[in-house]
C-alpha cells in the first residue's frame, strides 16, 4: 500500500493526541475513500450536464436568495 504524510495544525495535533486509543490512520483512509466516492457519484450524475459556470452560479444565487427569504420568514 503506498503512504501519504499530512501536515496537520499543532492543535489538531493536540486534539488527536487525547485520543491515543484511535488509529488516525485508518479514520483518514475512511475520509479519503468517502470523498473519493462523493465526487466519483457527482462526476456519474453530472457528466452529461450543459451547465456552465455562469448557469451554475445563477442557480446557487437563486438557491441562497430563496434559503434566506426562508429563514428570515421562520
Amino acid at each position: 500500500m503506498p503512504n501519504m504524510t499530512l501536515a496537520i495544525p499543532a492543535d489538531l495535533k493536540e486534539k488527536m493526541g487525547h485520543f491515543t486509543e484511535i488509529n488516525w490512520s485508518e479514520v483518514a483512509r475512511q475520509a479519503i475513500r468517502e470523498k473519493a466516492q462523493f465526487l466519483e457519484k457527482m462526476n456519474r450524475l453530472f457528466s452529461g450536464s450543459k451547465l456552465n459556470d455562469r448557469d451554475v452560479e445563477k442557480y446557487a444565487a437563486m438557491i441562497r436568495k430563496n434559503v434566506l427569504k426562508k429563514h428570515k420568514a421562520s
